[in-house]
């Protein structure tokens, strides 16, 4: 039976208490054996604190996840709970995620305060 992330545009991983205030990467996705992974968006809602000095963050594969969308500042997102941003590809080129590859978030600069977040990731298989 095909996955149904085959078919369409859909959300293939929530994590939640993703630490957005320590540098490192997050795993949020691990693309399955025998498939390539097309990320088309990436949401962070429900922070837990402000997000204020969270300037940078990268998304995509391998140990730095950079090879989807760099350099994302989240510091608007300064009300708890409430807040969240649409993160997609704008337009521009980039490597598709092979098969066991893992899809992640690194922190660069993260929050000033203690923070996770909650991040769903959007995309679909081939």
């Amino acid at each position: 039976m095909p996955y149904a992330e085959e078919n369409t545009i859909c959300k293939v991983q929530t994590t939640a208490t993703v630490d957005m205030k320590t540098a490192g990467k997050t795993i949020l996705y691990t693309v399955p054996i025998g498939k390539t992974f097309y990320p088309v968006q990436v949401v962070i809602r429900e922070a837990s604190a402000s997000l204020a000095g969270g300037t940078e963050y990268d998304f995509g594969t391998g140990a730095n996840a950079d090879t989807w969308v760099q350099n994302v500042d989240l510091s608007a997102m300064t009300t708890a709970s409430t807040d969240f941003k649409v993160i997609d590809s704008g337009g521009t080129k980039y490597t598709d995620c092979a098969a066991a590859s893992e899809f992640g978030i690194k922190v660069i600069t993260g929050s000033t305060a203690a923070c996770t977040a909650t991040i769903d990731v959007f995309g679909y298989l081939a």
